[in-house]
């Protein structure tokens, strides 16, 4: 009898946490930018679920996500550290949106990787509670419980993460216009066209190229027009006459996955205002295109 409640009480706990599974994922992704970490921070959660008394638990979720941002929390702090040590620049590890566009969120906030990329300029629980409040559109009041603080402090943070990606981002543009623009980007990197390149590029573009110390790429950004066009093309007749590419879905947006001699060995993406082009993100590193690269063939 109680082998079988044991057994009935397990079942239940499992179904709970598959169910609340692709939403754990959706916060730890959003709040590490890498999908490996994720997935470890989800694990973690699994076996502290599985440990817990749940007798008194009526919203698994609740519970299950609470676990998951506060573990997020603590390896986010401690990547930051990691990073600092990082060889050039850090870029978040891409994933296919194709099959959950939204990621396992209510929508589809705080997933492009440019936004990652300035999430990271903040702290860990600001990150936290932008996510939660933005992709998840948790009410402040849940909010301020997961974080364990006041509603009121919640409210602050939300609103100053919300201040800080305005003043560093732009408005974007349709996903139609995004893929428009990449596609004249493109083409104009591959021939190294240095007027429709300064066309399309913002004053203060900045390129940024992941290559972890791994495999060759600029250990420091690129930035400003005349230097990223100028770059470009200077990069182009060693770089793009041997490179085959295919059209992909990167954290929701178009991108485009560069091989040569049937080997990935680039992911490039852009960042899209009306202004132009503010970003160009190279993400060459292949502890994180291999996932990637996988994730597209599952």
């Amino acid at each position: 009898m109680e082998a079988g409640a044991d057994a009935d009480s397990l079942d239940r706990a499992t179904s709970d946490f598959l169910a609340a599974r692709p939403q754990l994922f959706g916060i730890a992704y959003r709040m590490l930018g890498s999908a490996a970490e994720a997935e470890d921070i989800v694990q973690e959660a699994w076996l502290r679920w599985q440990n817990a008394d749940r007798t008194d638990v009526h919203e698994p979720t609740a519970f299950l996500t609470t676990i998951t941002t506060r573990l997020a929390i603590n390896l986010a702090q401690s990547a930051r550290v990691r990073r600092e040590s990082y060889i050039g620049p850090w870029l978040p590890e891409p994933v296919d949106t194709r099959s959950d566009p939204q990621l396992g969120a209510e929508r589809a906030e705080a997933l492009e990787l440019a936004v990652l990329m300035l999430l990271e300029k903040l702290n860990p629980v600001e990150r936290a509670a932008y996510v939660l409040r933005e992709a998840f559109d948790y009410p402040y009041g849940q909010i301020s419980d997961i974080l364990d603080t006041s509603e009121a402090n919640a409210r602050q943070l939300v609103s100053r993460a919300r201040r800080h990606l305005a003043a560093e981002r732009r408005e974007r543009v349709s996903a139609a216009d995004h893929k428009r623009l990449l596609e004249v980007f493109l083409s104009a990197a591959r021939t190294g066209d240095l007027a429709v390149l300064e066309d399309v590029l913002t004053a203060d573009v900045v390129s940024y190229s992941d290559g972890g110390g791994i495999r060759g790429a600029s250990r420091i950004p690129v930035i400003g027009r005349p230097h990223v066009s100028k770059f470009l093309v200077a990069f182009a007749p060693r770089f793009w006459p041997q490179a085959d590419i295919r059209w992909v879905e990167a954290n929701g947006r178009p991108a485009v996955l560069v091989s040569s001699g049937g080997t990935a060995v680039a992911l490039l993406s852009v960042d899209v205002s009306a202004e132009g082009i503010d970003r160009i993100m190279w993400v060459i590193n292949p502890d994180k295109l291999s996932p990637y690269v996988a994730s597209l063939d599952a």
